[in-house]
């Protein structure tokens, strides 16, 4: 049994952005890219996918270079999706 929470629920009004981030491939990647890109203002939640590596990003009023600047700390490279 896994002791980790569901995701949280996403307002479907809520922007949205999408990344591609390559060389993501466990859960240390997750959480790698997660404690940056939540530091970045707005953001309120970030969705992960390692099967197709994309990133979702929800927030408001996000600023996407900053989000791309945030991966690039953890350690990876982000293409707009």
């Amino acid at each position: 049994m896994s002791n980790q929470s569901p995701p949280p629920q996403i307002p479907s009004s809520e922007p949205q952005l999408t990344y591609l981030v390559a060389g993501m491939t466990c859960d240390h990647c997750t959480l790698a890219v997660t404690e940056e890109v939540t530091k970045v203002a707005g953001v309120t939640a970030i969705d992960i996918d390692l099967a197709t590596n994309r990133v979702q990003v929800h927030g408001s009023d996000v600023d996407p270079a900053a989000v791309v600047a945030a991966i690039d700390e953890a350690g990876y490279d982000a293409v707009a999706a």
